[in-house]
């Protein structure tokens, strides 16, 4: 028969490692609901044309990472490849923006899916966590969503992270640093596919990371030194909430990040022990999509954070997180009478919130406590035939070894107590 493997590209998260994942996924999200954002999911798939207008038709994500579909009905769909425009696309079909609290705060979870050549740390298939803060301009906005994912980093136990921090200015000044860098790569000797890149969206070549395109950029015109003064406030106000908050940041006058629709604040984290897929998670100030999306002016702010790349940040400083066992209480019934009064106690210590497993498929007791070790579980819970003719279970903590007889019928509250 044949054996089927996960796609190229992919991975499946399986125990124990994928206790890992469930618990950087519930750490990135712990502080953003702190601080107000609510749950949003939205479709695994969605128009290509939403990505095409919100993403930037001139990004490698658009023109040769995204995987696409036609339907029976014709419809172009393209599996989600960022989170940020399907989100704000949810936002504005539900009108979010109209219950006249802004801004509309959202947080997410789930998959993204872009055609890439794996290597570690760079998924056909990928997990991030993410935040949007939609419908005003607020550079203590900017500032919260980075001390919350600073903090969030900071709660799992990572050290080795930096902050990278830029402005990409607004639609007053960077048409004429648009211009101003066009003038300047149309002077280095570039491919074809870089050359038109240059007409469509120049800011994109500064993020190409080849190193014969680099060697070309030391001399090339930044944006902080063509900022509008209001640009420059904003910065300023957004470098000084992050300072008075204890998050320290390097100014990175070439970050522009991967995707068109940034304006001003723009950031990533990033990890040195990650190699050349050193980013961790990353955002920033998008005022414009709404519009691009056919939506009202809503300006808004934003990032992602990778889990997948999180955890490889965790094992390369050797951080291992503290996750309770998934087990607490093992049960190993002797004899069929045994099975059926010890089940009934799994099944209320279960309801009482303890974490409880048995020992199916009729094992022997030896097999049944080498079962009841490798659960990790606290205690083991046997009972016999004869400690049933006595009404009592043997209640064996793994740990040390001691075993006592419990009363059966307490034997929920007793074992409950020690837990506590």
């Amino acid at each position: 028969m044949t054996t089927f493997k996960a796609p190229k590209g992919t991975y499946d998260l399986i125990p124990p490692e994928s206790a890992d994942f469930l618990a950087v996924r519930e750490a990135l999200s712990a502080p953003l609901r702190r601080a107000g954002y609510g749950y949003v999911e939205t479709p695994g798939f969605e128009q290509v044309e939403l990505f095409a207008r919100g993403v930037g038709e001139s990004t490698d994500i658009v023109t040769k990472e995204m995987y696409t579909l036609t339907t029976k009905g014709g419809d172009e769909l393209a599996l989600r490849p960022e989170g940020t425009a399907s989100v704000l696309r949810a936002a504005l079909e539900a009108s979010l923006h109209k219950s006249g609290n802004l801004p509309v705060k959202l947080w997410y979870s789930g998959s993204y899916y872009r055609y890439e050549r794996p290597q570690k740390g760079r998924y056909r298939h990928f997990s991030q966590v993410g935040a949007e803060a939609i419908g005003t301009e607020d550079p203590s906005l900017d500032a919260e969503l980075v001390i919350l994912a600073h903090d969030a980093y900071r709660s799992l136990g990572l050290r080795d992270f930096r902050l990278l921090l830029n402005s990409l200015g607004d639609k007053e000044c960077r048409p004429v640093y648009r211009a101003v860098l066009q003038d300047f790569l149309r002077r280095l000797d570039l491919d074809e596919d870089t050359r038109h890149r240059i007409e469509i969206n120049p800011l994109r070549v500064l993020d190409d990371k080849r190193e014969s395109v680099q060697r070309q950029l030391t001399d090339a015109p930044m944006m902080r030194d063509h900022l509008c003064e209001a640009c420059k406030s904003y910065h300023e106000q957004v470098r000084e909430l992050l300072t008075a908050a204890g998050v320290a940041y390097e100014d990175d006058p070439r970050l522009v990040r991967g995707l068109d629709y940034y304006t001003r604040t723009t950031f990533e984290f990033v990890h040195d022990g990650l190699g050349s897929q050193s980013a961790v998670g990353g955002g920033g100030r998008y005022d414009g999509l709404s519009e691009m999306l056919g939506g009202p002016a809503l300006p808004s702010v934003g990032w992602a954070l990778g889990v997948d790349r999180t955890v490889l940040a965790l094992r390369a400083e050797g951080v291992e997180l503290q996750l309770p066992a998934p087990t607490d209480v093992f049960a190993v019934p002797i004899g069929d009478e045994a099975r059926r009064a010890l089940f009934r106690v799994v099944t209320e210590l279960r309801r009482e919130g303890v974490a409880a497993d048995f020992a199916y498929g009729g094992k022997g007791m030896k097999n049944a406590m080498k079962s009841a070790d490798r659960s990790g579980a606290r205690y083991a819970l046997l009972v016999g035939d004869r400690d049933l003719a006595q009404g009592v279970a043997q209640l064996k903590d793994l740990g040390s070894g001691e075993q006592t007889a419990v009363p059966l019928d307490g034997v929920v509250a007793e074992v409950a107590g020690k837990l506590r």
